[in-house]
């Protein structure tokens, strides 16, 4: 494990660009590892304290470790639960939807980037042994069953996303600016 007061250095937190002609699985999959690498750029040497300064006043719950703990699960939901039918290991439930949120701002900002790390490392096990095609084994809602193609493309809007909010809130928290 990391030591608890900065990110890990565990392989593929470091940004590899996307090449710029490749097959469609190379593109999405670069794409995802971009921007799961971004959230390790974003976090590098953040003072501890920082990862939970919640400095939005109508959105108490969103910290630095808010949104690295909520993108591990969320990694988890989709490539796990979802993909494979496994059973759902996140916190949150419908009694308590905000717990991941709530788990960052007490747990150490190494330890959730190590985790985070993890599941991506568990992700990419799981698409390796699929196709881009082949259709989840839950369905996730009343739309019906998704493809690994969809569920990916949709990971990499909701990382790029969070990415941004990362942005601002590490200028708001230390003056660090993205890149």
């Amino acid at each position: 494990m990391n030591d608890s007061n900065g990110p890990s250095t565990a392989p593929n937190t470091q940004r590899v660009d996307p090449p710029m002609a490749a097959d469609e699985r190379t593109m999405l999959t670069s794409w995802l590892d971009w921007h799961r690498a971004t959230v390790h750029t974003k976090c590098a040497d953040l003072a501890p304290h920082l990862s939970t300064a919640a400095p939005l006043p109508t959105s108490p719950m969103t910290t630095i470790g808010g949104i690295v703990c909520h993108l591990r699960w969320v990694e988890a939901f989709w490539f796990e639960a979802v993909m494979l039918d496994q059973p759902g290991r996140a916190p949150y439930s419908r009694e308590d939807p905000d717990a991941e949120w709530r788990m960052g701002k007490t747990q150490p900002i190494g330890e959730l980037l190590d985790e985070y790390e993890t599941q991506c490392r568990r992700s990419r096990e799981i698409v390796a042994k699929l196709e881009l095609a082949d259709f989840s084994r839950r369905v996730p809602d009343v739309q019906g069953r998704t493809t690994l193609r969809w569920v990916l493309v949709h990971m990499i809007e909701e990382t790029a996303r969070h990415n941004g909010h990362l942005d601002v809130l590490r200028e708001l928290a230390d003056g660090v600016v993205g890149e």
